[in-house]
């Protein structure tokens, strides 16, 4: 059963343009624990299409054997694996210091299972079927998170400015007055500037919620925060539309 939703043919017509040139720099390590065989095989093609250089194991053992030995910038965990529960394998590496960022897959979409993921350690939970699009994009933003410097306080995208100590936002020195949801899918856009970012991602980022396909609250606050950042048409837009997948803040 394929549970990645783009197949593997028609991936090649999405696939990241920046990687023909993943040879000329170090491409992120990313280890794939996940023991459908089929699977596997589609997530490490996936990845690497994107430019990443991936490693794949079948079983809890081998994973967590090469979580703790191998140098790996994020890993992919599947929940339910037939020898250790993905999330015992997630709270035995954080228990014992380790921090790389982690993608919980799972085909357990409730909202208590994705707390119990996320509260193990995990530091995003995407549910099957997924897109393997959105799969690496979580994972481009992982590894963006976790390259920001602790103490960062100011997000700046060309004029755009959010200070995150005051939660104040100004475009071309003037300020922006923002309702709490706007000023938190600023935030995300902007932590991912340049990135597309889907609307699962913003959603559940934002409302802490499984996105619902037939909602369209997203758009409805995109749209008001587009208005709202244009300063009521003087400026041009930051925030464009990605047709079929979703957003991209770019200054």
């Amino acid at each position: 059963m394929h549970l990645l939703k783009t197949t593997l043919a028609a991936r090649t017509s999405t696939r990241n343009p920046m990687s023909s040139l993943a040879g000329a720099m170090r491409r992120p390590r990313i280890l794939v624990v996940e023991d459908d065989a089929l699977v596997n095989t589609e997530i490490v093609a996936a990845l690497g299409d994107f430019g990443f250089d991936a490693h794949s194991v079948s079983s809890g053992y081998r994973g967590l054997q090469q979580a703790l030995d191998g140098q790996f910038d994020a890993i992919v965990l599947d929940r339910m694996l037939p020898d250790i529960d993905g999330l015992s394998l997630l709270s035995t590496l954080r228990n014992v210091g380790r921090s790389t960022p982690v993608l919980i897959l799972s085909a357990l979409a409730a909202v208590d299972e994705r707390v119990r993921g996320l509260r193990a350690g995990g530091d995003d939970y995407l549910t099957k079927p997924f897109d393997a699009l959105e799969m690496t994009a979580r994972l481009n933003a992982l590894l963006r998170r976790r390259s920001m410097p602790v103490d960062d306080t100011l997000l700046i995208a060309g004029d755009l400015v959010l200070d995150l100590r005051v939660r104040e936002v100004r475009r071309a020195g003037q300020l922006v007055v923002l309702k709490s949801r706007e000023y938190a899918l600023l935030q995300y856009l902007m932590r991912n500037v340049g990135q597309v970012v889907t609307r699962a991602m913003l959603f559940e980022a934002v409302w802490n919620y499984p996105f619902n396909a037939q909602t369209n609250v997203i758009d409805m606050h995109i749209g008001q925060l587009r208005r709202r950042l244009t300063l009521n048409g003087v400026l041009p837009q930051l925030i464009h539309t990605v047709r079929n997948v979703g957003y991209t803040l770019h200054a």
